[in-house]
């Protein structure tokens, strides 16, 4: 690589982490509570946890939960996250199960700078297994993967088990995103205690990052949930280490498995567009190859 690297646009990225009570109005208001201890930190866009409102219920398969599902225009969570990123000029992407008709979907609403909601996302990727049974509530994601320009950066957010698929981080960059932001709700396994995928985890968004070269923004619970299923208590406790990478996968802020935290941390979008377009990882792409990924079992049809 050779010549100068532009520089000149600086924005502030956080990820908050917190316990969740299962009462909406406590969580909401802690939510609330972070976003500000993050602005105040200089934060332009900050990240919360997915389905922040209340305790993880896809630990079960209940009927009643589907209650907690909301419509998408006029929820009242959204409307109120949008006065207050209106007030502290802040982007903020909101996490939310939504009603959509006979449909339901594990959705985020990014919030922009003066308040604007730009638009929804539908999680893609569902998960179904012990303790993490999504299935049973969420349709698969109709929106496609998107990037969304916002006052300070264009941003691509994905939702927990996307967090897994290299397509989707490539899909929402390839769209332009500058940032990537993954809400999650991640924890043990209920059917083996030995399990411990947070490692792993970190190493696969780390990954994300560094070959996209991006920043990359992960927030995640933390604490002790129990819910009552029907075949009787199950519990996940959820580990946090929320993050945020740097565009070679580095980790520059990173939080830890049981306290609260706001996480901040500034990158110059200018240099490192620079520095991705000098590594030629677009240019040298070869779209005429990854036919192989259309047929399911990778062999040539």
């Amino acid at each position: 690589m050779s010549g100068g690297v532009a520089a000149g646009k600086k924005v502030t990225v956080a990820a908050v982490q917190f316990a969740c009570t299962d009462v909406e109005a406590e969580n909401v208001a802690a939510a609330e509570r972070l976003i500000r201890e993050a602005h105040k930190k200089g934060a332009n866009i900050v990240l919360i946890q997915e389905l922040f409102e209340g305790h993880y219920f896809c630990q079960a398969q209940r009927l009643d939960f589907f209650q907690r599902a909301k419509p998408y225009k006029g929820n009242p969570t959204i409307i109120r996250l949008q006065k207050l990123a209106k007030e502290l000029e802040v982007v903020i992407p909101v996490s939310f199960f939504e009603e959509a008709n006979n449909a339901h979907y594990n959705s985020v609403a990014i919030i922009d700078a003066d308040g604007t909601d730009l638009g929804l996302y539908r999680k893609s990727h569902i998960p179904d297994g012990p303790g993490y049974q999504e299935k049973f509530y969420f349709n698969p994601g109709d929106t496609g993967f998107k990037a969304f320009k916002t006052k300070y950066a264009t941003v691509g957010v994905g939702i927990c088990w996307d967090q897994w698929f290299p397509e989707c981080a490539r899909a929402m960059v390839l769209q332009g995103a500058e940032i990537l932001f993954y809400p999650t709700a991640i924890g043990s396994e209920p059917q083996d205690n030995n399990l411990d995928s947070r490692e792993h985890w970190k190493r696969v968004m780390q990954g994300h990052a560094g070959a996209n070269l991006v920043p990359l923004v992960a927030s995640n619970r933390i604490g002790r949930e129990t819910v009552e299923t029907e075949h009787g208590k199950s519990t996940i406790t959820f580990y946090g280490n929320s993050f945020i990478a740097g565009p070679t996968g580095e980790i520059v802020k990173l939080a830890n498995d049981k306290d609260e935290e706001v996480l901040v941390a500034e990158f110059d979008l200018e240099e490192i567009k620079s520095t991705r377009h000098g590594w030629g990882i677009f240019r040298d792409r070869r779209p005429d190859l990854y036919k192989v990924l259309l047929t399911l079992d990778g062999e040539k049809s």
